[in-house]
C-alpha cells in the first residue's frame, strides 16, 4: 500500500490517454464525410456501387496484375458488358476529375494511392 500514489497517478494518466480521442472528437465535432462528384448522367460502373466503394483498389490491383502478367485486357462485368481494364481509359472516362472524385475519399481516410506514380492524370492535359 506504499505505492498508492504511484498507482493512482498511473491510472489517471492511462485514462487520459485512452479517453483522449473521445474528448478530442467531442470538442472538435465530427469530420464531414466526403461528397465525391459523380459523373453527369449517371450510368453503370464496372461493378456495383457498394462493391466499388469497398473494393475498388482490389479491383484495380487485380486489373493491373492481369494486364501486366497475363495480357488480359478485357473485364466482363456481372451484367455481361465488357470494359477495357484501364484506369485512364475506363474509370477516368466517367469520373473525369481526380480532385473532385478520387481525392475526396482518399483525403478523408488519409491514404495516398500510388496510382498516379505511373498513370498521368488526364486533367493535367486539359
Amino acid at each position: 500500500m506504499y505505492d498508492k500514489g504511484k498507482i493512482l497517478t498511473g491510472l489517471v494518466i492511462f485514462l487520459i490517454l485512452i479517453l483522449f480521442p473521445v474528448w478530442y472528437n467531442a470538442a472538435n465535432g465530427k469530420a464531414t464525410a466526403p461528397d465525391p462528384k459523380l459523373p453527369p448522367g449517371g450510368g453503370n460502373c464496372v461493378m456495383a456501387t457498394d462493391y466499388m466503394k469497398a473494393y475498388h483498389m482490389d479491383l484495380l490491383n487485380t486489373w493491373r496484375d492481369e494486364v501486366v502478367r497475363e495480357g488480359s485486357r478485357v473485364h466482363v462485368a456481372p451484367d455481361g458488358k465488357k470494359y477495357e481494364k484501364s484506369l485512364t481509359n475506363t474509370c477516368m472516362q466517367c469520373h473525369t476529375s481526380k480532385a473532385e472524385f478520387c481525392d475526396q475519399c482518399h483525403n478523408y481516410v488519409g491514404v495516398k494511392p500510388y496510382c498516379w506514380d505511373c498513370h498521368i492524370n488526364p486533367e493535367d492535359f486539359k
